[in-house]
């Protein structure tokens, strides 16, 4: 039996990731694996158990510890750590920048993954990340990078974080997403960068209708390649 594709998506801070990442997953009935919310999940622990972001070996030891798991409520996906809900605090902006410091260390990535590629080697995944085209499936059937404007994610992820509530500053907000742009693209390990392979789209002037649809388009021709029969919304392998 021909096995579902995994489907690899990359990109910056805000630049629609999740959203579309869900929303390919339901598309095709696949699992949606949320690799940035993996290390946020560390992040949360390793703020929790007050240690030091520099301190490579106590984070690889909490890793070896946590039980990060995705569960879907209606048509809202929660993320769990040590089964409690932490769908809300990992996205903080001081866990955005602390997830930026810790992520950066060798042997957290080793230990995310190892657990990244456990939940997505059976197929039929859509996994969103920074180094998933790269590192974590580089012979992914389908990859996509997903682009934006600073100052356009910037916008978006203000607006994300007013609708929940806190007071937040635009140019702040922007500053902070070139700041996590810095980090994640001139790390040593495993930078962010767009596979040789992968499909890039800029959303900035795009609705996530528009970009849904063409990343759906390669899916869909990639699978038929592969021999697989065409899937409308909801099917499910």
């Amino acid at each position: 039996m021909k096995r579902e594709p995994i489907i690899a998506i990359d990109g910056p801070s805000g630049a629609g990731k999740s959203t579309l990442s869900g929303l390919l997953a339901r598309r095709f009935g696949y699992i949606h694996i949320d690799t940035g919310a993996m290390y946020r999940c560390v992040a949360v622990a390793a703020q929790r158990d007050g240690l030091d972001p520099s301190d490579e070996a106590a984070l690889a030891q909490i890793c070896s510890h946590l039980e990060i798991s995705f569960v879907r409520s209606n048509d809202d996906q929660r993320v769990l750590l040590n089964r409690k809900d932490v769908s809300e605090a990992i996205r903080t902006p001081e866990i955005s920048l602390l997830t930026s410091r810790i992520s950066a260390h060798p042997r957290v990535r080793a230990a995310m993954v190892f657990l990244q590629r456990q939940m997505g080697a059976g197929g039929g995944v859509v996994l969103e990340g920074r180094d998933i085209g790269t590192v974590v499936f580089p012979d992914a059937e389908v990859k996509f990078f997903l682009e934006a404007s600073a100052r356009e994610r910037g916008r978006r992820r203000f607006e994300e974080l007013q609708a929940k509530g806190l007071e937040v500053d635009l140019e702040t907000t922007i500053a902070e997403v070139k700041a996590r742009d810095a980090a994640d693209r001139n790390r040593t390990h495993a930078p962010l960068i767009p596979a040789e392979d992968a499909v890039i789209i800029d959303s900035t002037q795009l609705e996530i209708s528009e970009v849904l649809e063409q990343m759906a388009a390669v899916a869909q021709q990639r699978r038929r390649a592969a021999g697989l029969p065409i899937r409308s919304d909801g099917d499910r392998p």
